[in-house]
């Protein structure tokens, strides 16, 4: 804390369109330089020979305002609700400075709002300057995600990334203007329209409304066998289906239960299930989190994609039998997340997919490895029972470019006997690949 006088004041302007904060005007009257958008800057009264800057590249606003504090000039900073909130406050303060801030209703909070639902079980993030693709990622992985767009990554694009996820969209455009505009509508419906800067999607799993607003889009919801409606080649069909969802207000956090539960909190046929001591390890290989896209390939049970759902990742289970299909979507159900469920033989189930940032293979020998080798992901983790595989298999992730380190897996877990001893039974040992692209 300090006892100077703020030079720089950061004034939000309520993005609900209510009217302006009431102190905004004797702020701006005792100002020497107003910072803001040129809407905002033609929507409050300045007084005569205030300097303006109007915001465009965000450096040359922040070395004004650096200047004006050093000279002892009062400066404003107009902008859209509240600042604080993915805004300008914190590049002002990396520079330096340490702003007065009067914040407003926030576009999230009046998207929202608009939308007549809650938003404390939501998560929110920026495409706005941004990679988009962390921010599609979420959409996929999480119930209730908020972005906030910019042009070239906004509701077109992230319906188009979300082929194959069940959701609807809410896009909010030009909130707290004469021009706003309100659509509930499909991901195939927001990426076959134009839409209006600035505007603001919310991504909901939720079952569509028994009546929709006047203005909402109709549009039928997306096929669930391919990105475009058509069938895949290969027999490959994609199942999207989301029931019971986690709801919480941490709903990126590491869940209550831990990871690498026992086999029995997994349905699974016959034993096929990754043990959980080798699921610890690959799981921590491939490092799932808020963000990020994990496919799990020879899915089997689904136990491996379902714990990187639970630590925030979006997540591809493909799985070639198509009577494990039902069975990885009971278990995601049971343990509250969205797994999307592809069904058909990789390598040609793999080619519609959105580009992973991880893969975990867990079967299909070594053209499924190859394949998912060509699509150069950051990390790829494979396991091995077959001690012929290893060779090569290490030989084909260092050809596609991969460091290539490995583990040899033997765990021994204890067991009871008769008249109350106990003995070590053995699992069968695994060997842990794992591949990163430098």
């Amino acid at each position: 804390m300090t006892s100077e006088p703020a030079t720089v004041t950061v004034v939000g302007i309520d993005a609900a369109g209510r009217p302006p904060y009431p102190g905004l005007e004797a702020a701006v009257v005792g100002a020497g330089l107003v910072v803001g958008a040129a809407r905002h800057l033609a929507a409050v009264p300045l007084p005569p020979g205030c300097a303006t800057v109007t915001l465009g590249p965000l450096a040359p606003a922040v070395d004004r305002l650096v200047a004006a504090r050093a000279a002892g000039t009062p400066a404003v900073v107009l902008a859209s609700g509240d600042p604080g909130f993915f805004g300008i406050v914190r590049r002002l303060r990396a520079a330096g400075l340490r702003p007065r801030v009067v914040p407003a209703v926030s576009s999230v909070a009046a998207a929202f709002a608009r939308s007549g639902r809650s938003w404390d079980d939501a998560t929110v993030v920026s495409a706005h300057g941004r990679d988009l693709h962390p921010a599609l990622n979420a959409c996929r992985a999480l119930p209730a995600v908020a972005v906030l767009t910019a042009p070239g990554a906004g509701a077109a694009e992230i319906g188009a990334g979300l082929a194959g996820w069940s959701r609807r969209l809410v896009v909010a455009e030009h909130l707290g203007t004469d021009t706003e505009r309100v659509v509930e509508t499909t991901p195939a419906g927001a990426a076959a329209r134009t839409w209006g800067d600035p505007h603001v999607v919310l991504c909901l799993a939720e079952p569509a409304d028994d009546t929709v607003p006047a203005d909402s889009d109709t549009a039928p919801a997306d096929s669930d066998t391919a990105p475009d409606g058509a069938a895949l080649a290969g027999g490959v069909t994609v199942a999207a289906g989301v029931a019971g969802m986690r709801r919480d207000n941490q709903p990126a956090a590491a869940p209550d239960g831990g990871w690498a539960l026992p086999e029995s909190a997994y349905a699974h046929r016959d034993s096929m299930i990754t043990k959980a001591e080798v699921r610890a390890l690959v799981v921590a290989r491939l490092r799932p989190r808020l963000g990020r896209l994990i496919w799990d390939v020879g899915a089997g049970s689904g136990s491996v994609g379902i714990e990187c759902a639970l630590l925030g990742a979006a997540v591809v289970a493909v799985e070639r039998d198509p009577a494990a299909a039902p069975l990885i979507r009971r278990n995601a159900a049971a343990h509250r997340v969205d797994v999307r469920v592809v069904t058909g033989a990789a390598p040609p189930a793999l080619a519609w997919l959105p580009e992973p940032d991880a893969v975990f293979v867990g079967g299909g020998g070594p053209d499924v490895l190859a394949a998912v080798a060509a699509r150069r992901p950051p990390r790829i983790v494979a396991t091995l029972a077959a001690v012929d595989r290893i060779g090569p298999a290490v030989d084909l992730l260092r050809a596609a470019g991969y460091a290539v380190e490995g583990v040899q897996l033997s765990a021994a877990r204890l067991a009871d006997l008769p008249g109350g001893s106990i003995r070590l039974a053995a699992t069968n040992p695994v060997v842990v690949l794992t591949g990163e692209r430098p």
